[in-house]
């Protein structure tokens, strides 16, 4: 009997499965409720509570928008008025700095 194992990406969308030669072991597969028939349809998947609350924070984080829409309109009435005050330093500083975290990423050649 062949088992699978299924990747996921840095995405974190699963990728392809991949068969192996063999199950893990026997101990494993009785902690499981999986069996020959787990591909039939109408089989049923106990999802861990660790699980069920990343599904939970994802679906609560996807309704948060990227960008706070208040805080842009404030800074464009901030320039409109001409209150608004560029801080070269600080803006410097910001970019040196994320520069350095790209270089650190930066996969090695």
């Amino acid at each position: 009997m062949k088992g699978f194992i299924v990747k996921i990406d840095g995405t974190g969308k699963p990728l392809a499965p991949t068969a192996t030669s063999a199950t893990k072991s026997s101990s494993a597969n009785s902690s499981t409720t999986a069996t020959s028939s787990a591909a039939a349809p109408g089989a049923q998947v106990d999802i861990s509570g660790t699980s069920s609350r990343l599904r939970e924070l994802e679906a609560s984080v996807a309704n948060v928008p990227v960008v706070d829409s208040a805080r842009v309109d404030e800074i464009k009435q901030a320039i409109a008025d001409g209150r608004f005050k560029v801080n070269a330093d600080r803006v410097a500083d910001s970019l040196i700095e994320s520069v350095r975290q790209m270089l650190n990423t930066r996969p090695a050649a």
